[in-house]
């Protein structure tokens, strides 16, 4: 087996996409028929808006064609006869189909540069919840799959799996779980305040209350007045982070390299969808 070496030389990947409109199984179309009906409306002719955009007459024409079929009201329409000898324009509903889609479009390219931005790096974990720009009080920020809901009388279980295949249980009340909408496969944002993680060592054999047992090792301290920043890489991926006092750092022997379980109550553990 041979490895080949990265070519510094390389095009880096990049992420792209395009907007289209369907009804039912059926494609409206989208940047380039869009286009097309813009070009009918600046030359009021199908002959001379398929030569300004570079394509025959009988491919525009069944684009448009296509697009009245589809769109269940005309996006085109002709007119015949006259002293100019008739004329071809959009109707109403073509003018506003544009145009909305000209709006959807200009949302849909700048989602699209978010997800862009640093999606291939793939020596660094990708933050889809930095991407969307979602900012929480909350310093622990994770992305997961519902797998499982057990429901309670006042309350429900419901556990998650993050992108590492770690599982996550939070306590919900029953009217949160129904106004989130949560069901298995449902993605969610788990969130974990960092001061409701308690770090502990030296836990071989022990059995404790807390729901959330998360193993890993500490990546990195950093100590402030009082309390210390605790940086936990878990072992299914990811990183945690705890903030405890300066003094628990030196009773736990919290170092770079030291292994650590993160204990968090399942109560402690915030839900979140995506609107």
């Amino acid at each position: 087996m041979t490895t080949r070496r990265r070519d510094s030389k390389a095009r880096p990947l990049a992420v792209k996409g395009s907007l289209w409109i369907t009804s039912g199984d059926e494609s409206l179309g989208g940047h380039g028929r869009i286009a097309l009906l813009r070009s009918v409306a600046e030359h009021g002719s199908i002959t001379q808006a398929a030569k300004a955009y570079g394509m025959s007459y009988k491919a525009a024409w069944d684009a448009i064609d296509t697009m009245n079929r589809v769109s269940g009201e005309p996006v085109v329409e002709r007119s015949t006869g006259g002293r100019g000898g008739g004329s071809t324009r959009l109707t109403a509903h073509g003018e506003r189909l544009v145009q909305r889609y000209t709006q959807l479009d200009a949302v849909h390219q700048r989602f699209v540069a978010m997800l862009a931005e640093q999606a291939f790096d793939l020596d660094q974990d990708y933050s889809l919840l930095q991407a969307l720009n979602m900012k929480t009080t909350a310093r622990n920020q994770f992305l997961g799959t519902v797998t499982a809901v057990r429901s309670g009388a006042v309350n429900d279980e419901v556990e998650v799996t993050l992108a590492g295949g770690t599982r996550v249980v939070a306590i919900i009340p029953r009217d949160g779980t129904e106004s989130l909408g949560l069901r298995t496969q449902l993605a969610v944002i788990v969130l974990v305040p960092s001061a409701h993680v308690l770090l502990a060592t030296g836990l071989d054999g022990a059995r404790l209350s807390a729901r959330n047992q998360l193993a890993g090792t500490v990546a990195a301290v950093r100590p402030g007045a009082v309390n210390a920043e605790v940086v936990l890489a878990l072992t299914g991926g990811g990183q945690l982070v705890a903030t405890v006092t300066s003094a628990s750092v030196d009773t736990l022997g919290l170092a770079e390299g030291i292994p650590a379980v993160a204990l968090v109550k399942a109560s402690d553990v915030i839900l979140a969808v995506l609107a």
